[in-house]
């Protein structure tokens, strides 16, 4: 039998996903890419919209520590976490920036972003459904995010990511593009690493 990489890869990563208590092997991604950018640190306040399971929640919670905030944002329950907020809102509801700041009391220093659409196979509306709920996720961005602050963003690669990059580099003084090793090699996913908010 012959085994794809990519295959032994994803199955690599959901097997220590279920070894080290993770809710999901994307956790894997927010460490890879955090160890090699350091966007997330000690005390932050972090926002993470399209949480479900909650990989990255825990990844966020461990590095942010006691002195940091979590919240979660997702159409899906999410199952309690010690120290983790969560929201089941759509982040198009105009309500969703109030409770936030409720929440926090003032504005966050990250924003993450795993938002991706329910894929029909069609590559090019597959790719245009989640360039368009990455560019939700920057609308929630430019409400929450204090000067100075960061986001990752995922995408998908296709015709409309050079325009997204533009919009991005407007509100970011320093933009990067990675893929982690987490991630399938066969996947089109890319994630956008922002610093510096602008405004």
């Amino acid at each position: 039998m012959i085994v794809k990489l990519s295959d032994a890869r994803r199955d690599l990563y959901r097997k220590l996903a279920k070894q080290n208590g993770y809710r999901s092997r994307s956790a894997y991604k927010l460490m890879q890419l955090n160890n090699s950018y350091h966007f997330l640190k000690s005390n932050d306040k972090v926002i993470d919209i399209g949480c479900a399971p909650g990989g990255w929640l825990q990844v966020a919670k461990k590095i942010v520590g006691p002195g940091g905030k979590v919240i979660g944002v997702d159409l899906k329950e999410v199952s309690p976490m010690e120290n983790v907020i969560t929201l089941r809102v759509d982040i198009e509801d105009e309500e969703l920036i109030d409770q936030l700041y409720n929440i926090l009391g003032h504005k966050a220093d990250v924003l993450l972003s795993d938002l991706a659409p329910n894929v029909s196979g069609l590559w090019d509306l597959d790719q245009l459904k989640q360039i368009s709920l990455t560019k939700s996720a920057l609308g929630v961005a430019k409400k929450i995010l204090r000067k100075g602050g960061r986001g990752v963003f995922k995408v998908f690669e296709g015709n409309s990511l050079k325009e997204l990059k533009e919009e991005l580099k407007f509100y970011f003084g320093k933009i990067y593009l990675s893929k982690p090793n987490a991630s399938r090699s066969v996947s089109s996913e890319l994630y956008i690493i922002c610093f510096n908010y602008l405004y």
